[in-house]
């Protein structure tokens, strides 16, 4: 469904671009120039009514878009979907690092946790 909805999305915005690009300017538009059916009142207006239209239908799909996003994060996080948190480990020791002692590996023999020492 999202992917429907995305892709009559993106018709809908580049109809929207190329309807917008006919439209006569005040400079005259794309080089239309003047005279010709182009450059009517007639034609005008219904480039306008089309316009609003493609325009209308855009955000109407924008919002349905929005929708569905929505219902689909609803109830699970970023780290839920990447496949959870880190199990935190229940012996680990909570003594805060004094100012001034840096962090060192553990020697080669020594299995517990980073500890700091002072050099």
């Amino acid at each position: 469904m999202e992917n429907v909805v995305l892709i009559i999305h993106l018709l809908l915005a580049l109809a929207l671009i190329g309807i917008v690009l006919l439209q006569r300017s005040e400079g005259g538009g794309l080089g239309m120039g003047g005279g010709g059916a182009v450059s009517s009142r007639a034609a005008a207006t219904a480039l306008g009514k089309v316009t609003w239209i493609l325009a209308g239908a855009f955000i109407v799909t924008s919002l349905a878009l929005t929708i569905i996003a929505a219902e689909k994060s609803a109830g699970s996080s970023v780290l839920d979907r990447v496949g959870g948190s880190a199990p935190v480990a229940e012996d680990t020791q909570t003594e805060p690092a004094q100012p001034g002692n840096a962090l060192l590996p553990p020697s080669s023999n020594d299995s517990g946790p980073l500890t700091p020492r002072a050099d």
